[in-house]
């Protein structure tokens, strides 16, 4: 039988009162996230449209095309679960594995702190295309929701697919949600020069019945071979759902002359869409001149004196945000 499926932090509850009905909105604004609802298809989710601050992430780092590209569907990804949070916390997404890019990190601090960076090999890189990107390894979703809460932690294998794909087979196996998930990244020619944009769309099948959802029995592991459980039929709103999901085109995701809900009208007009009230994302890193300190003098005096550099300064480099500080050993002595 089907046990109740336990609750979820990346499964988006009740929603805010809508407000009443008004023409679509054309305006176009960006670093936010729009939740949505299709209520006749029981769907929920969210729209992502990220400017100034992925292109701040992406030039604090001065990342190659095809990393950038990785790193910009990452953060995106990250916007989209995070901020269905209800939780003060972090959202963090993380990679390790033997790909061009072995390690890829992005915080989300509730609600609106955004921070990334991401570790590559040149050489591989080089020669990388598509799923050499990532490799093999494992993608970690983990949400920290302060010391009186217990931490919660997803992992998908990472087998040469892209952030799209890990996040269907997460939903699928470990949340059962039904979900689709669309991203994009792109750089954009204006007067001041290129620019990177991002944008991204959510979509999760919720009815009120867990029935409905089709969930899939668990393997008991001692099954007769040969023996095969068959998934029950997908409903047929989530099959709707999934192909209006499907229509969407990656310049549509980044245009930036292209608002949130027009786009939402585009893809659920027929059956009504609603939107609730927009949130805004920002970049903005954690580090600080107090925090360094702190981490310096939690180390040996020997290990300080090896950190010394030919200045006689202990130099840091903030990992996300690229910023140099520089500190007199003496003030640790």
């Amino acid at each position: 039988m089907n046990d109740p499926a336990p609750p979820s932090p990346f499964e988006q509850g009740g929603a805010p009162q809508t407000p009443a009905s008004r023409l679509v909105s054309d305006q176009s604004p960006d670093d936010t996230v729009l939740p949505f609802a299709v209520e006749p298809l029981d769907v929920r989710g969210r729209v992502v449209r990220l400017g100034v601050s992925i292109d701040r992430i992406l030039a604090q780092h001065n990342y190659p095309p095809p990393v950038a590209r990785l790193v910009g569907e990452a953060v995106t990804l990250t916007v989209l679960l995070g901020s269905a949070l209800k939780i003060e916390g972090r959202f963090q997404l993380q990679t390790r594995s033997d790909g061009a890019v072995d390690m890829l990190v992005v915080d989300f601090d509730a609600p609106d702190r955004l921070r990334a960076f991401a570790r590559f090999n040149q050489k591989k890189l080089a020669t990388a295309a598509g799923a050499e990107l990532l490799g093999k390894g494992h993608l970690a979703f983990t949400v920290d929701s302060g010391a009186e809460a217990a931490r919660y932690q997803g992992i998908v294998a990472l087998e040469g697919q892209g952030f799209e794909e890990a996040a269907h087979q997460y939903f699928q196996q470990s949340e059962q949600i039904p979900t689709r998930v669309r991203l994009a990244v792109a750089e954009n020619m204006t007067g001041s020069g290129t620019h990177w944009r991002a944008g991204g769309l959510l979509v999760q099948f919720l009815p009120k019945s867990h029935e409905r959802r089709g969930r899939i029995d668990l393997d008991p592991g001692d099954a007769p071979d040969g023996l095969r459980v068959e998934p029950p039929p997908e409903d047929e709103a989530w099959t709707e759902a999934k192909a209006l999901a499907a229509t969407i085109e990656d310049h549509e995701l980044v245009d930036p002359t292209l608002s949130s809900e027009r786009l939402l009208y585009r893809l659920f007009h027929e059956q009504g869409v609603k939107v609730f009230d927009s949130r805004a994302v920002r970049n903005s890193c954690r580090c600080s001149n107090e925090r360094i300190t702190g981490m310096l003098r939690g180390f040996t005096p020997q290990e300080r004196k090896d950190m010394i550099g030919d200045n006689g300064k202990i130099g840091v480099t903030c990992e996300f945000c690229s910023t140099y500080r520089e500190y007199d050993p003496a003030d640790f002595d």
